[in-house]
C-alpha cells in the first residue's frame, strides 16, 4: 500500500527534531453543498531541525517513531510567509532619493527654559 503525502504549514518548530504540520482540506457539507475548511495537526520528525515556523512543507507515513509522530518530513515547499519577502529598509537602502527625504530637524532656537515666559508684572519691575 503506498505511503499517504500531504502538504501543510508548519505551526510549532519548538520540539527537537519534531514539527507540528497544520494541513487543511475543503470538503463539501453532505446537506447544504457549502464548501467548509476542515484542518488537523500532524507531528512530523525532522531529522536536522531544518523547518521553521510557517513553511509550507510536504510530510509522508511511516512508521510509528513516537507515541504522537508517524510522519517525517519529505521537503520544503515554500519560504515562511514575510521571510522571503524584504523589508522596506532592505529596498531602499542605496536609493539615492532617499538622501533628499530627511525627517525634519529639531529647532534649535526652541529651549525648555525660556526667559521670556515671566509674567508681565515681573519683566517691568527689573
Amino acid at each position: 500500500m503506498p505511503k499517504r503525502v500531504l502538504t501543510g504549514t508548519v505551526v510549532s518548530d519548538k520540539g527537537d527534531k519534531t514539527i507540528v504540520v497544520n494541513v487543511e482540506r475543503k470538503v463539501k457539507h453532505p446537506l447544504y453543498g457549502k464548501i467548509i475548511r476542515r484542518s488537523k495537526k500532524y507531528h512530523a520528525h525532522d531529522e536536522k531541525n531544518e523547518m521553521s515556523m510557517g513553511e509550507t512543507v510536504r510530510i509522508e507515513e511511516t512508521k510509528p517513531i513516537s507515541k504522537l509522530k508517524t510522519w517525517k518530513v519529505l521537503e520544503r515547499v515554500g519560504a515562511a510567509a514575510g521571510l522571503a519577502t524584504p523589508t522596506v529598509q532592505e529596498l531602499t537602502a542605496n536609493d539615492p532619493k532617499d538622501d533628499k527625504i530627511k525627517a525634519p530637524e529639531q529647532d534649535q532656537t526652541h529651549n525648555d527654559t525660556k526667559a521670556d515666559d515671566k509674567p508681565a508684572e515681573e519683566a517691568t519691575a527689573e
